[in-house]
């Protein structure tokens, strides 16, 4: 487990996450793809393992029926994707690695919607790689269009 510090590109939203498994993961569903720029590579974190300050510069949307995505109203960098309907994940955030101020050690782990994925790229290395359906029948999503 490791502590990550980190904020956003004005530094007006900050963070310290503690005890997070060092591994990454990466999304490539289109909401992603149109947040991020492209794959969204983050880090999972739970409410209680972060703690936030700056957030009178935070802006939120709820992107989906069981999600949130938030961001710098000053900078508009992206600062979590967070899990809002109820079940084992609610209150669970993806951090984009790019905002810790060191993200060496980390690991990808996992792809998810794979399908969705450009021909332009493709990470290499032996890690978990899901579907869309097997995203949303893993985590019991009912809805498409991610």
């Amino acid at each position: 487990m490791s502590t990550y510090n980190g904020h956003c590109l004005c530094g007006a939203v900050s963070f310290t996450a503690r005890d997070i498994t060092p591994e990454a993961g990466a999304c490539h569903c289109k909401m992603c793809q149109r947040w991020a720029g492209s794959a969204l590579l983050a880090v999972t974190a739970l409410e209680d393992q972060i703690e936030w300050s700056g957030s009178e510069h935070v802006a939120t949307i709820q992107s989906s029926d069981w999600a949130e995505r938030a961001w710098c109203s000053r900078c508009g960098s992206g600062l979590w994707y967070r899990i809002t309907a109820e079940g084992p994940h609610k209150g669970e955030y993806d951090i984009p690695i790019g905002l810790f101020d060191d993200a060496s050690g980390l690991t990808l782990t996992r792809e998810i919607f794979i399908d969705r994925k450009p021909d332009a790229f493709a990470f290499a290395g032996a890690h978990e790689r899901l579907t869309e359906a097997e995203v949303f029948a893993r985590y019991g999503v009912t809805t498409t269009g991610a």
